[in-house]
């Protein structure tokens, strides 16, 4: 019976592995893409993942003792299937499909549309008393 609970879909350790390189424009295929450069993400955390994957109803959660081998990036497991074997979620019978998925969702996050905002705003405040600060000095 033991070896059975093991084997179970459902068992924590059979979920499937997503960390945030797989997802990063920013990589190559040899550092660690698995989506095509056209459908990949600048720079997505473990945490966006997280969010995007439990929002739709996926069974999600990040593994902050676990990182990356070339990263600092955390791993994030997503249960595909239930424990008699079928799909948790029909419209996401692959590994990939989740990552694609979570590839088109992160952008329009509000974190990410805000942060390109907002960024903008504060280069532009901070050339501007960077160059007061300078003239001064002189």
């Amino acid at each position: 019976m033991a070896c059975a609970a093991a084997r179970s879909p459902a068992n924590q350790d059979r979920f499937i592995c997503i960390y945030p390189a797989y997802l990063n424009n920013k990589k190559t295929i040899a550092e660690g893409r698995r989506i095509p450069i056209s459908k990949a993400v600048e720079n997505p955390t473990a945490t966006e993942i997280q969010g995007v994957c439990s929002a739709v109803g996926l069974n999600v959660f990040l593994e902050k003792n676990k990182m990356h081998s070339r990263e600092w990036n955390r791993r994030v497991r997503v249960q595909l299937k239930q424990e008699d074997g079928s799909l948790c979620l029909v419209q996401f019978p692959s590994r990939k499909s989740v990552m694609l998925y979570a590839a088109e969702t992160i952008p329009k996050l509000k974190t990410r549309t805000q942060k390109a905002g907002g960024a903008d705003q504060s280069l532009q405040q901070g050339e501007g008393s960077k160059k007061g600060k300078g003239k001064k000095k002189k």
